[in-house]
């Protein structure tokens, strides 16, 4: 039923690839939103640069699609060093993690996004890198085998993660930083479309930014995206111009509504409210239910469902809010569902990664 690579995914796609390079933006001043973590890494930056030393190892966390790789590309731009960037399955074993650190110069960065994913062995190996900036190999084998140290250049670890409970304890308190990343408002976003559409050479009027910018689940990856298929059918169906017009009527093929759900979105929260009353009902069992991978209604569905309030996390399980149930056009809920604020600057009741059942 769902449609993961559907355009309001907040997961990077393959269509996304090269539009996703040529839209980055580079420096801190083009990269619009996330205002508290952008004053705080100008700071590090700069003191960092006034010392002539690495940034401390930075953690950033928060929902995909919101410009953690970007961030760390811009910090190695504002830093001017290179960047290395991996991700947690891609290192395998302990001689993958050593291998790219001691190919590593003095005052780069080595970013791993889904850092949550290392696993124990790769961890370990990471441990006295981050420290002491140092790593044990170990040559020969049996009898023989002996343990050598290699220093390695002072370098910054970046890392980037979409479940910050999953990363381990150990790993956490090695970050000099950690910033959680947060849906964008929707002025945010309406800079975000503007300058896009300057890359993009296309022509967008303040009623088609406001109508994108609206119907973009506060995720920058979502904008863009969003943007170029409104743009698409703005140069076959229209004379090329994004009015408000046009761009309704785009989103609307695309089956997108004012509040950015799509008819996958629907679909979920018709089965929470028709099969299940409204819930409670665990991740697991709604998974089986729409025959959809539990990590993908958590990681893609699920946060934005949570911030504008049309549905709650509790111990019992996955519930079914007020506002959800008008959305659907149900004239009535149960008396037991909560009304939630549906507030897209809300933070959600509850964070935690736990799947209950």
């Amino acid at each position: 039923m769902v449609d993961r690579d559907g355009p309001l995914t907040p997961v990077l796609t393959d269509d996304d690839a090269g539009a996703e390079t040529t839209l980055r933006p580079r420096r801190l001043e083009q990269y619009f939103g996330q205002e508290r973590i952008k004053e705080s890494l100008r700071i590090a930056i700069e003191a960092a640069r006034k010392r002539e030393e690495p940034l401390d190892h930075l953690l950033f966390h928060g929902p995909p699609g919101l410009g953690k790789t970007t961030l760390a590309m811009i910090v190695a731009a504002e830093m001017g060093v290179s960047i290395r960037i991996t991700s947690g399955p891609a290192i395998e074993r302990a001689g993958d993690l050593a291998s790219l650190l001691t190919s590593l110069q003095p005052g780069d960065i080595l970013f791993i996004d889904e850092i949550h994913r290392l696993s124990l062995a790769v961890e370990e190996v990471l441990y006295p890198a981050m420290e002491d900036f140092s790593v044990d190999i170990i040559l020969g084998k049996g009898p023989k085998a002996r343990d050598v140290r290699l220093r390695l250049s002072r370098f910054t670890l970046v890392g980037a993660t979409t479940r910050f409970a999953l990363v381990s304890q150990p790993l956490r308190d090695r970050f000099g930083a950690a910033y959680r990343m947060d849906f964008y408002d929707e002025e945010a976003l309406s800079r975000i479309v503007r300058r896009s559409a300057t890359v993009l050479g296309c022509e967008v009027d303040e009623g088609g930014v406001a109508q994108i910018a609206r119907r973009s689940r506060g995720t920058a990856r979502v904008a863009n995206r969003l943007l170029r298929r409104v743009r698409d059918y703005a140069e076959v169906r229209a004379d090329g111009v994004v009015t408000s017009e046009v761009a309704d009527a785009a989103l609307a093929q695309l089956q997108i509504d004012d509040l950015g759900l799509d008819q996958m979105d629907r679909d979920l929260l018709s089965v929470m409210a028709e099969r299940f009353g409204g819930g409670p009902v665990g991740l697991d069992t709604l998974a089986a239910a729409i025959s959809e991978e539990a990590d993908t209604i958590m990681d893609v569905y699920e946060p934005y469902l949570l911030k504008i309030g049309f549905m709650q996390r509790t111990p019992r399980g996955r519930i079914l809010a007020r506002p959800a149930y008008d959305h659907l056009g149900i004239e009535s809920a149960p008396s037991s569902t909560p009304t939630v604020q549906r507030s897209l600057f809300e933070a959600p009741d509850d964070d935690s990664d736990d799947q209950e059942d």
